[in-house]
């Protein structure tokens, strides 16, 4: 079927059916391998929680406030995704973000209080918050617009994979040598990845990379940003992100207290269970994401596969989550987190890539990075008001219940406007007659 474009986006160069598409999915590979590095350095707070608070003597509140302090800079960072794109290679902005990720791991290796705990958490998600855009950028450059729904599937999958691979081995390096080997370990593990990733990457056919020498796209028709952000399917996807994602912060850094302090769990069988929610969320994410690209390529609509089968996943989340304080037993409160959460998480890449199809390619790194600022703003408030929660209940099971309740009925609010907003096709048609020939000197 022909593709929905916006005006002025000239056709990528078909790819070579051998070499170019194993190059793609090698590339896809090794991006995911950075995205697994960035979402371990968020799961280990989580998983280190509980020793940090015995040994620098916090309460739940400012457990909270330092989870809700990394992602207000991962908010702020997001919004410099657009610029470091324009400014740099994507090659160079992956790897300087790498550095600094494993930098900011280690002052509290050095010297541990509240205070080198708070602002590296700070520093580390300013410094992680441009790469999920640029990450995307650099993705999609390998993958044609009809067929970006499965790669965006692994980069969203690689939370999961952190947290059923990582967690779990973190959490028995914890135990036995402390939780600053954890830290160590991982300042290490970018280290590693950035001697792969600088004599390997190119960028792909499909993108454009000014300072790699693609930047063809100068002249290309840029559609205004007023018109972008308030457009139905960026506003109803971000409501439903940000709300989604709220839970999901809640999730990286309580759900092992949770199941530890909550529901009786021993330290390391929360740090084993940490992965059980993604684990489920992996089934369904690329379930949907893999059937919605074949789909499409047989003539099924965006407004369905990236708008309505998102949104109605966010449905069933929040209504599985609100049931969470009804539940007595501590394994079927697991097996509902685990359901509620894996429904969820599935709407990251489809919501993702239905944003990618109403831009250029030279605005979708500032597109995304404005998109997942907002996303990020849930990230904000989830952790210390959870936080809170749990310090004003009668006690901790009382007060996760009560959290994760709270969180699945804002899960519904997303859901129903995402449901209302979201419809790639009408908007890119909307979007193609405001196009307009940039500034070459303006941003992206």
């Amino acid at each position: 079927m022909p593709t929905t474009e916006v005006p002025g986006t000239r056709a990528a160069p078909a790819p070579s059916a051998g070499e170019s598409r194993a190059k793609a999915w090698g590339f896809t590979g090794l991006l995911m391998l950075l995205y697994i590095v960035n979402w371990a350095d968020k799961a280990v707070f989580g998983l280190v929680a509980q020793p940090l608070a015995e040994e620098l003597h916090l309460n739940s509140s400012q457990i909270g406030l330092i989870g809700s302090s990394f992602f207000l800079t991962f908010t702020v960072g997001n919004l410099i995704a657009g610029l470091l794109n324009r400014w740099t290679a994507l090659k160079w902005s992956l790897a300087l973000l790498a550095v600094g990720w494993s930098f900011a791991m280690l002052p509290l290796v050095v010297s541990a209080t509240f205070t080198v705990l708070l602002l590296s958490r700070m520093l580390l998600g300013f410094l992680e918050g441009p790469s999920g855009p640029i990450i995307h950028t650099a993705l999609y450059s390998w993958h044609p617009r009809e067929k970006r729904g499965l790669p965006s599937a692994c980069i969203t999958a690689c939370a999961s994979i952190a947290k059923i691979a990582v967690a779990p081995a973190l959490a028995v390096v914890v135990a036995a040598y402390g939780w600053r080997t954890a830290f160590v370990v991982l300042a290490a593990a970018g280290l590693v990845w950035l001697v792969i990733w600088l004599p390997t990457w190119t960028p792909g056919p499909y993108g454009e990379d000014k300072a790699a020498g693609t930047n063809g796209a100068a002249d290309e028709p840029a559609v205004p940003w007023s018109k972008v952000l308030l457009s139905p399917t960026f506003l109803g996807a971000a409501l439903a992100v940000m709300s989604m994602y709220a839970l999901v912060t809640v999730v990286l850094t309580w759900l092992p207290s949770y199941f530890e302090m909550g529901l009786g769990y021993s330290r390391v069988q929360a740090g084993t269970m940490f992965g059980f929610p993604s684990i489920a969320s992996i089934v369904v994410m690329f379930g949907l994401s893999w059937t919605g690209d074949r789909l499409i390529g047989r003539g099924a609509t965006s407004r369905v596969l990236r708008g309505v089968v998102p949104s109605v996943a966010l449905l069933v989340c929040g209504a599985t989550m609100a049931l969470l304080p009804s539940i007595g037993t501590p394994a079927a409160a697991v097996a509902v987190v685990s359901i509620g959460y894996a429904f969820g998480a599935s709407i990251f890449p489809l919501f993702n890539a239905g944003l990618a199809e109403i831009v250029p390619p030279r605005q979708l790194a500032s597109t995304l990075g404005i998109f997942m600022a907002l996303m990020s703003l849930g990230g904000v408030y989830g952790p210390y008001l959870t936080g809170w929660i749990v310090d004003q209940a009668a006690n901790p099971a009382v007060g996760y219940g009560r959290a994760f309740q709270i969180f699945g009925a804002m899960v519904l609010v997303g859901g129903f406007a995402a449901l209302l907003g979201v419809n790639p096709e009408r908007d890119a048609a909307r979007l193609r007659g405001t196009a307009r020939t940039p500034d070459p000197k303006g941003l992206r």
